[in-house]
């Protein structure tokens, strides 16, 4: 049996990822396997046995681990197998359920689209991308909201994953699978539980760990899908400005590129000397992301072929 190239094998797993994401989207909800880890560690909360802080840290490390134990051990597998092109496909579909963008900008564009005429319908698909209340949220900050929540899951749900797979890919394929899927598992506990309190302290400092880079990494692809490579530099006067030590960077840059004000009443403002985003202006928050995750694939693509090569 012959390896396949470990360029080939990544251009592959990411070709996979990138063409089910446009002609595919996200698998069926009653299938995809993000939902049924979620309905899974939904369980969790309240079997901290006393221990709440320990209970939780032990969930945190616990569930991502076993995500990635699941993901290395099949791709392993595959690669195996005489056909060793199956090992990269599978490591695809693992990047592609890790990793989203279509949902997430399909959601955006929703809340945008209804900011003007159906303020309440705007209000309601705002909750598929934020917690916050959105009930006295006026038009201008339901935007926002969906601005920051665009720039917010480009880093944490789809550029970590993605540069985790492509760094891990230098050590094998079934370790390139393994990180995306302990990523994907570290976001979906902190989304769950990383809220303050002992229980989900743990969450929220993982996540906020392996976001650092990712979150910085974000900045030129966003800022160029936006068509202001320079927003970065700009971003750094404002960028700490949320709690998050990561948050901040990609919603500020797309607060500099697109000149919008980014805004949580009572937490932040970002780019406060400029009016929340308009309706054309969220319009261009959306094509950004969308833009940002073409370059971003585009570069992931680029290291398999020139390793390939």
């Amino acid at each position: 049996m012959t390896a396949l190239d470990p360029g080939l094998a990544l251009v592959v797993s990411v070709a996979v990822a990138g063409g089910l994401e446009v002609t595919v989207g996200e698998p069926p909800a009653a299938v995809h396997p993000v939902a049924l880890l979620g309905r899974a560690v939904g369980r969790l909360e309240g079997t901290d046995f006393g221990v709440p802080r320990l209970a939780g840290t032990v969930y945190a490390l616990s569930v991502p681990t076993g995500c990635a134990l699941a993901a290395y051990a099949v791709v392993a597998l595959a690669v195996r197998l005489p056909l060793p092109l199956v090992g990269a496909v599978l490591a695809g579909l693992v990047l592609w359920v890790a990793s989203s963008v279509r949902l997430l900008v399909e959601s955006g564009r929703r809340v945008v689209d209804s900011s003007e005429t159906d303020l309440e319908d705007a209000r309601e698909a705002l909750l598929a991308l934020v917690g916050r209340d959105a009930s006295g949220l006026s038009p201008g900050l339901v935007r926002s909201a969906a601005v920051e929540s665009l720039a917010e899951n480009f880093s944490d749900g789809f550029l970590a994953p993605l540069s985790a797979f492509l760094a891990l890919s230098f050590v094998s394929l079934p370790a390139a699978a393994a990180a995306a899927a302990f990523l994907k598992g570290a976001n979906t506990m902190d989304s769950m539980f990383g809220y303050p309190g002992p229980f989900g302290w743990a969450s929220a400092r993982l996540d906020d760990l392996l976001m650092f880079v990712p979150a910085r990494l974000s900045t030129p692809f966003l800022a160029v899908g936006a068509g202001d490579p320079e927003a970065p530099l700009r971003a750094r006067r404002y960028a700490r400005e949320p709690a998050s030590p990561n948050a901040g960077w990609p919603m500020g840059t797309l607060a500099a590129a697109l000149n919008v004000r980014l805004e949580k009443p009572g937490a932040y403002a970002l780019n406060g000397v400029a009016d929340h985003p308009t309706v054309s202006e969220g319009h261009d928050a959306v094509g950004a992301i969308r833009r940002g995750a073409v370059l971003a694939y585009g570069a992931a693509l680029a290291v398999g072929v020139l390793r390939w090569l």
